[in-house]
């Protein structure tokens, strides 16, 4: 990540400098089954201090598209091979000062493939219920912007039960 000053000319000739901000895009991953609910994990972020539920994600590599990212990010943190991905949604989370986008994905189910790649992503990896991820959404137990939206996006728009 980087950060920049820009000279910016807005239409109407306005010119200003501007803080820019550049970074790498990221992938994430909502892993639904049927039977085992959502897969999530538990992990505490140091710069905020904070411990919440979280997506499996990560950046996108150079040469890797979005979904690639989002399969292997999902495999490497949960042990859990994501099954067929389809895109739920792609946005920008800052636009006033990045180019960056998030790319969200609904997986059909998973198979344990292993450990997860790196045992200290995460303090614990759980299926949880829908109702329960409601729960956890509403005590305000999911602070990253990328696994809320990812999970809202699913309840609201393709009707996640």
């Amino acid at each position: 990540m980087s950060v920049s000053l820009v000279d910016v000319e807005v239409p109407g000739g306005r010119r200003f400098e501007h803080h820019s901000m550049h970074s790498a895009d990221a992938a994430g991953t909502l892993i639904v089954d049927s039977d085992q609910g959502v897969l999530l994990l538990w992990r505490h972020r140091i710069l905020s201090d904070t411990w919440g539920w979280e997506i499996p994600a990560g950046r996108v590599d150079d040469g890797e598209t979005p979904i690639e990212a989002a399969e292997r990010e999902a495999t490497e943190e949960t042990g859990w091979r994501p099954g067929p991905l389809r895109q739920l949604a792609s946005y920008q989370p800052v636009n006033g000062v990045s180019a960056m986008r998030f790319h969200l994905f609904l997986a059909d189910g998973a198979t344990h493939v292993g450990d997860p790649a790196d045992p200290t992503e995460a303090e614990r990896i759980e299926w949880v219920s829908v109702d329960r991820l409601r729960a956890i959404i509403a005590d305000h137990q999911m602070p990253d912007g990328l696994s809320l939206t990812a999970c809202l996006y699913a309840l609201a728009v393709c009707g996640l039960d």
